[in-house]
């Protein structure tokens, strides 16, 4: 008996506690921060790659051509840090029809050029050493985390604006933040197209563009609570 009035007893103090706990107004927005910046480096993926009937000889083929490649950048004084080699490989392929295996050797280079004035030199470069297929060229800022920064200050601004438009009508004010996430994707950069001269002269006499840098946009996105009072 004592223990059935002591569990009514605290579940009617719970109740009652219940009761006088207020929920606090709330306001939850999303905001969005964007910065456009140029480029001033870039990430090459180039890839040699060499075919034939005898293995050892294709492997020998692909490693000279990569020797005159790495003379190439050595040569226009990259630092070691920003090239080296991202994959090998050495392949057999057989065709059924013909019934002879052949071979594929690859082998793929990443170079970070952090003077994109080099850029058009560099690239004519590995063509003519031996580079016969670019994977991928991204345009890239030396300063992303200062951006990245950037673009979070200016993703909360616009959250508290937007919620600051909201409550306006209802004769209401924005207070303290209660939660906040990042909801940021990974960056990923996304060009918008500008021009780039290089300084050689074409037959006319006029630049000749060959480079569209453009630029790129570094996003921040929030989500934001905030108490209304």
């Amino acid at each position: 008996m004592k223990k059935s009035l002591l569990i009514l007893s605290m579940l009617f103090m719970t109740m009652s506690y219940a009761q006088e706990v207020k929920q606090i107004p709330q306001i939850s927005v999303t905001g969005e921060g964007e910065i456009k910046v140029v480029p001033d480096q870039a990430t090459i993926s180039a890839t040699v790659e060499t075919k034939g009937n005898n293995a050892k000889d294709v492997k020998k083929q692909n490693d000279e051509q990569i020797e005159s490649v790495l003379k190439l950048i050595k040569k226009m004084n990259l630092a070691p840090a920003d090239y080296k080699t991202q994959r090998v490989a050495l392949n057999p392929q057989y065709d059924y029809e013909k019934k002879k295996t052949t071979y594929n050797a690859t082998q793929t280079i990443e170079i970070i050029v952090r003077d994109l004035s080099k850029y058009d030199e560099l690239m004519e470069g590995l063509v003519n050493q031996g580079i016969n297929r670019i994977d991928n060229v991204v345009f890239q800022s030396s300063n992303l985390v200062k951006y990245q920064s950037e673009a979070r200050k200016l993703a909360i601004k616009d959250a508290k604006m937007k919620a600051e438009d909201y409550v306006s009508v209802l004769g209401q004010k924005v207070g303290r933040a209660m939660t906040i996430s990042d909801n940021s994707q990974n960056y990923n950069p996304q060009p918008v197209y500008a021009r780039m001269m290089k300084t050689e002269m074409s037959d006319i006499g006029a630049p000749r563009e060959t480079l569209a840098v453009g630029e790129i946009k570094i996003t921040a996105n929030v989500s934001v609570s905030f108490i209304l009072e």
